[in-house]
C-alpha cells in the first residue's frame, strides 16, 4: 500500500492537502507551521488513535466543531482507496469509501509505524512497553487480533472482579475455585493464541530486520 496523499480540514491548526511521492517524503519548515500535526494525521488514518492525546476530540481546531481528516490509499496498481476520520463532538466515525466502517477493518487499509523518544522505552522500558510494542505491529498486519487482545483484557477484568468480590464476602475456598474455573480456561485459551501471534509477528521480524536493515549484521529478536 502507497499513501497518496493527506488532507486535513480544521484538524489542529491545519486545513489542506499535502501528495506523497512513491519514495521517501519529508515534511519540514518553521516551527509551529504543523510538521507534527500532519504526522498525527496520518498515524489516525492508519491505526485510529492519536500518539498525543487520548482524546481525539482535542484535535479539533478552536472554535470550530468538526474536524476532517483524510487520505487516498494505493492498495494496488488500479485499487485507490479514501479514508476519511471525522471527529465531531464526542464522536469519532471511520469510513472507507465514503462507508462507514469499524476500527479493526478500518486499521487494515494503512500501515503505520510511529518512532519517536517515547519509542525507547521498548528498549530500556518494562516488558508492558514492548508487549504493546508486539501488539501493534501485529493489529497492523492481522486486524482482527485487536478482538483478541480485547477479549483478554475483558477476562481478566472479570476475574479481578470475582477475586475481589471473594475477598469482601469471605466466600469458601470451594466456591471461589468452581467460579474461577471458566475463566481460567478463558484466559488459557487466549493466552494460548496471543503467545501464538506473538512469536509468528517476531518471526517476521526478525526476517525484515536481516533483509532490509542489517545484511552484514547478525541481529535478531527474542520472544519469550
Amino acid at each position: 500500500m502507497i499513501l497518496e496523499s493527506v488532507d486535513a480540514e480544521n484538524f489542529r491548526n491545519l486545513n489542506g492537502r499535502i501528495d506523497c511521492s512513491d519514495s521517501l517524503n519529508i515534511i519540514f519548515g518553521e516551527n509551529g507551521i504543523g510538521k507534527t500535526n500532519w504526522l498525527e494525521a496520518i498515524f489516525i488514518l492508519a491505526t485510529t488513535k492519536s500518539f498525543r492525546t487520548n482524546r481525539l476530540q482535542e484535535s479539533i481546531c478552536f472554535n470550530e466543531t468538526r474536524a476532517i481528516i483524510g487520505s487516498q490509499v494505493r492498495q494496488s496498481e488500479n485499487i485507490t482507496h479514501t479514508l476519511r476520520v471525522i471527529l465531531e463532538g464526542n464522536t469519532k466515525t471511520l469510513t472507507v469509501n465514503d462507508k462507514k466502517e469499524v476500527a479493526a477493518r478500518f486499521a487494515a487499509e494503512l500501515h503505520a509505524i510511529l518512532f519517536n523518544s517515547e519509542q525507547l522505552e521498548v528498549v530500556r522500558g518494562a516488558p508492558a512497553a514492548r508487549r504493546s510494542f508486539l501488539d501493534e505491529g501485529i493489529v497492523s498486519v492481522f486486524p482482527a487480533y485487536v478482538q483478541t487482545i480485547s477479549d483478554y483484557r475483558k477476562v481478566i477484568k472479570q476475574k479481578n472482579s470475582l477475586l475481589s468480590s471473594a475477598r469482601d464476602n469471605e466466600w469458601e475456598i470451594e466456591k471461589l475455585t468452581g467460579m474461577l474455573e471458566p475463566w481460567n480456561e478463558q484466559l488459557v485459551a487466549l493466552a494460548s493464541r496471543i503467545h501464538k501471534a506473538r512469536s509468528r509477528y517476531v518471526e517476521r521480524l526478525n526476517e525484515a530486520l536481516e533483509k532490509e536493515l542489517f545484511e552484514r549484521e547478525q541481529v535478531s529478536i527474542r520472544y519469550a
